[in-house]
């Protein structure tokens, strides 16, 4: 469920060409994510005068919300469930039978 991914969640690539990457969100959009070390791509800076020296730099590019996974402590994508109380709710997912709490949600 990409609805409950936000920032600082560790997540796993999916699909596409980073499949199986594993990092830190570092921003959220509506439709996508920006992922630490995933979808990196080169960016050439000219030389200015603020900067004598051309540069090139290595940035991370968004990539598609849907192609990424919330994941476990063993870098495995896990499917998340919202389970409901009486006062709050949670996000939840089952790891050997255990149900293991990822977070609290606002009611």
């Amino acid at each position: 469920m990409s609805k409950w991914i936000r920032k600082n969640d560790k997540v796993v690539v999916i699909t596409g060409n980073d499949k199986g990457k594993v990092g830190n969100v570092i921003l959220r959009r509506a439709k996508t994510v920006v992922v630490q070390g995933v979808n990196v791509r080169k960016k050439h800076i000219k030389r200015s005068q603020k900067s004598q020296g051309a540069q090139i730099l290595d940035m991370e590019m968004p990539i598609n919300i849907s192609n990424v996974s919330l994941c476990d402590e063993e870098n495995k994508p896990v499917s998340i469930k919202v389970k409901a109380n009486k006062d709050k709710k949670e996000l939840i997912y089952f790891s050997q039978g255990k149900e293991v709490v990822v977070r609290s949600l606002k009611k």
